[in-house]
């Protein structure tokens, strides 16, 4: 049996390659991200043990240890200078040092030569150069060109940034940290190996007394790191240290932080993984519907072959088994080769998402991943192939004898369709269920339903095909006897047909409900965030940092600004919860934000009056006219008087929730007066000429952002797309197996009505309507799937949405009609393509030789 499941793979060498490449498709993103992850994360593991090198202990800031407030919400509990210069000489004496440095780091934007900001914003760092004993040098950077900056108008760049920017040492460059801009020479092109400049981000490097200026705080360093003396271990230098460490610091070895860093990276490298994996285990998923309708097609054109071995004396089992030694010796060459192309897919992805931005270090192969393709491979394709061998081996020999294409019994159908609609209904169930509890708690089972409601559907496509393309008869009644023959072909076995559908279901269905999710979420954003703003231009930190009192100063000096406000931001106690409270211009609130009151006035409010928000007031019983009792960070309280009730929204970046009140109440509990953002009014409203006006009037600052409303709206919908088109490309591999299963569909649709073709050649139906037969017979597939995927991805965008709808109040569901027609027309063009072979296979059937076939 074995040698005859062997003849059998070779004898149908083409067919199988289809599964082959399902299997082979999936084993490598499988096998491909395993590498990749593990690649990258050894990489920087040992990029970040080497920037650790030099550092024997590291002296830091302990948040753990920051006194627990209502008012802390993340913020560093910092009463007194820690970090100095004075303390740091004290490091530098103790016994066992051998140097000690102090670090300094920061937000700092770098325009190109073009004046347009370089680098991803998150990773756009200033620091120090602090040239330590005994060579005078600050050991953690390695010069490759000039010398390190000396006076405040000189800078040294990382030397990626350089190749990017096309700077050389003598340039002038234009930097910002906080808001002025100033303009830079550059002195000296450095290596490192700073993660953030291995992600795409920049590395600017001022000297100490600078970087005090420019990025310390009250004096402070960020960190000391400390090198031990010769014969001095890493852990005796840390006692030392810890006996003169002041309270809300903590000391950590080199080799502690190499550690933490690499457990981070960890950690991130494992999530990626799991986001990857998941859509090759999609792809997986998909596969298995093409697997099993490959092994039932091979085992109905070979029944009459199954039928003589179990009549000379083949049992059941050793049918099954034969089978089941097909789909092991399928899986294995597919395994093989997809762990061969999950190595390209690894270098790949290595080089369009790291490139010359990630760390360099060697493929990592792991023994495991290895096993675990092997593993996946074999598996599934056993798995599919199970049933197929199971059923071949129950028809009874005369049966198998004299029917090559026995269609399923009506009870089979029944059986299907009624464990397919309990478990239909028990999905919808489910996703009802997570349609009415918070996002969080609706996670998983909204994951269930689906899944479940996927199967069920899946399970019910049979009975469903019928009215579906009942539906369609009109359109391909068009086409004459080619479109009446290509739906009764689809209906004619109504498992297959569910099989081939199954997969593009699968696959829209994902596909549609991260569309309408997407399009839903970046609705309410818009709704949110533009539509709380009356004001044409919003000015901040790039980074999202303080933004300087002088901004706006400058922006007032503008002629073409009618009105502007800042907004700053504190925490407070408003009845014992804390509340965030807003300090603008009161004067000019009305002109700038919307802040749809509910009760009250904006209008002519004065300086002690405050808005508060509808749930803020809901919970303390106060209304328009009471007095407020608010506690501020210093732990002074004012009482306040309250004008007005607006509508709050926690996730709204404009508009937000909790007090506004004017910025001299809040300046008057707050050691410096800085915004996070200006708001501005301009003459005419927004146009490029009002852009370009405050973009000179602060210097074209490449740390400062000037957006309006639809730069607002794009920004978000950027970030959104990126992570939508990415999903596409992952999922695209299942379709193009989606696509794999309707072509096998096809041909052994072909191939049960050989008899039929030859007849149908014989009494005249040419070549070319043979063709359009089959094509249209495709397209139907196709669309039949796409439909079912668009119905069931909106039904799970719509569960999804209720569940996040308290958190996003103004979250509506929205449908792309667009985007879903597209979809549609894909569908359409998928079963064009995937009927290429098996079009051509049936026109070019000899009609006599057809009529003759078994």
């Amino acid at each position: 049996m074995f040698r005859t499941a062997l003849r059998n793979v070779l004898a149908h060498k083409t067919r199988l390659l289809m599964t082959a490449l399902a299997v082979m498709l999936g084993v490598a993103f499988v096998s491909g991200t395993l590498i990749f992850t593990d690649t990258i994360g050894n990489a920087y593991k040992k990029s970040s043990a080497k920037s650790f090198d030099n550092v024997s202990v590291a002296i830091r800031y302990d948040d753990s240890a920051s006194t627990p407030s209502l008012f802390s919400r993340g913020q560093k509990a910092k009463q007194n200078p820690k970090l100095t210069d004075a303390f740091l000489k004290r490091i530098e004496n103790l016994p066992g040092a051998e140097s000690a440095t102090g670090v300094l780091s920061g937000f700092t934007a770098l325009a190109d030569k073009n004046g347009k900001p370089v680098g991803q914003t998150w990773g756009n760092t200033g620091g120090n150069y602090y040239p330590t004993a005994p060579r005078g040098a600050d050991t953690r950077y390695n010069f490759t060109d000039g010398r390190a900056p000396q006076t405040s108008d000189e800078i040294a760049l990382d030397s990626k940034t350089a190749d990017r920017t096309g700077y050389r040492i003598g340039d002038t460059a234009r930097v910002s940290t906080n808001g002025p801009v100033m303009e830079q020479k550059i002195t000296g092109i450095f290596d490192t190996d700073d993660g953030n400049v291995m992600a795409g981000g920049t590395l600017i490097l001022f000297d100490n007394t600078t970087a005090h200026k420019l990025l310390a705080t009250g004096g402070e360093y960020s960190e000391i790191a400390v090198k031990a003396a010769p014969g001095t271990s890493d852990r005796a230098l840390k006692n030392e240290v810890e006996k003169i460490l002041p309270k809300g610091t903590e000391a950590a070895t080199g080799k502690t932080l190499a550690l933490e860093q690499a457990n981070q990276i960890t950690q991130d490298t494992e999530y990626m993984a799991r986001v990857v994996l998941g859509f090759a285990g999609i792809a997986l998923l998909v596969g298995v519907f093409l697997i099993a309708n490959t092994f039932s097609m091979l085992v109905a054109q070979r029944s009459k072959e199954v039928a003589l071995l179990r009549a000379i004396g083949a049992s059941r089992r050793q049918v099954t088994r034969s089978v089941i030694a097909e789909a092991v010796v399928v899986g294995l060459v597919a395994s093989v080769s997809g762990f061969l192309l999950g190595l390209g897919i690894a270098v790949g992805m290595r080089a369009a998402m790291g490139g010359a931005s990630m760390p360099d270090g060697p493929l990592i192969i792991a023994p495991t991943t290895g096993l675990y393709a092997l593993l996946v491979g074999v598996g599934v394709t056993v798995v599919a192939a199970w049933l197929p061998g199971r059923r071949a081996a129950t028809i009874p020999p005369v049966a198998a004898m004299n029917s090559v294409h026995a269609p399923p019994t009506a009870r089979g159908l029944i059986l299907r369709n009624s464990i397919g609609a309990l478990i239909g209904v028990g999905g919808a169930g489910v996703v009802l269920y997570a349609a009415s509890v918070d996002w969080d708690d609706a996670i998983y089972p909204l994951g269930l339903g689906g899944t479940l409601l996927i199967i069920g559907v899946f399970m019910l496509t049979p009975l469903l095909s019928r009215p579906v393309l009942a539906a369609a008869a009109p359109i391909l009644s068009r086409f004459g006897v080619a479109g009446n023959l290509a739906r009764r072909n689809a209906l004619r076995n109504p498992r297959r047909t569910a099989a081939a559908t199954a997969a593009l279901m699968i696959g829209y269905t994902l596909i549609t409900a991260m569309t309408v999710i997407a399009a839903s979420v970046q609705g309410a954003s818009d709704e949110r965030s533009v539509a709380a703003l009356k004001s044409d231009y919003v000015v901040s930190m790039a980074n999202g940092a303080a933004l300087s009192p002088d901004v706006r100063k400058t922006l007032d000096a503008l002629p073409e600004v009618t009105a502007t406000s800042p907004r700053r931001m504190t925490g407070s106690l408003v009845d014992g919860e804390w509340t965030p409270v807003s300090g603008v211009d009161m004067k000019n609130i009305d002109e700038l934000l919307n802040l749809s009151l509910n009760s009250g006035s904006a209008k002519s409010l004065l300086a002690g009056d405050v808005l508060v928000d509808l749930r803020t007031a809901a919970r303390t019983g106060l209304k328009a006219g009471d007095t407020i009792a608010v506690q501020f960070q210093d732990g002074k309280t004012d009482r306040l008087k309250i004008a007005g009730v607006y509508e709050g929204h926690d996730s709204n970046r404009m508009l937000g929730s909790g007090i506004y009140a004017s910025t001299s109440v809040l300046d008057k509990h707050r050691d410096t007066a800085t915004e996070d953002l200006v708001l501005v009014k301009m003459k005419g409203g927004p146009s490029s000429k009002a852009e370009n006006s405050i973009v000179k009037a602060l210097g074209e600052n490449p740390a400062i952002e000037v957006l309006d409303k639809q730069a607002i709206s794009d920004k978000f919908s950027q970030r959104i797309n990126l992570i939508l088109n990415m999903m596409y490309g992952l999922l695209g591999m299942a379709l193009l197996i989606a696509v794999l299963s309707v072509v096998n569909t096809l041909a052994m649709s072909v191939f049960e009505r050989k008899h039929e073709i030859g007849m149908l050649r014989a009494i005249g139906l040419a070549r070319s309507k043979v063709k359009q037969m089959v094509r249209l017979e495709s397209v139907i597939i196709s669309l039949f799937g796409a439909v079912l995927g668009v119905g069931l991805g909106t039904c799970l965008a719509w569960a999804a949405g209720a569940s996040v709808a308290d958190k996003l109040t103004t979250y509506t569901m929205i449908i792309p009609y667009g985007r879903i027609a597209l979809f549609l027309l894909l569908a359409a063009v998928i079963g064009v393509v995937a009927a290429a072979w098996p079009a051509r296979h049936a026109a070019k059937l000899k009609a006599l030789e057809a009529i003759n076939a078994d």
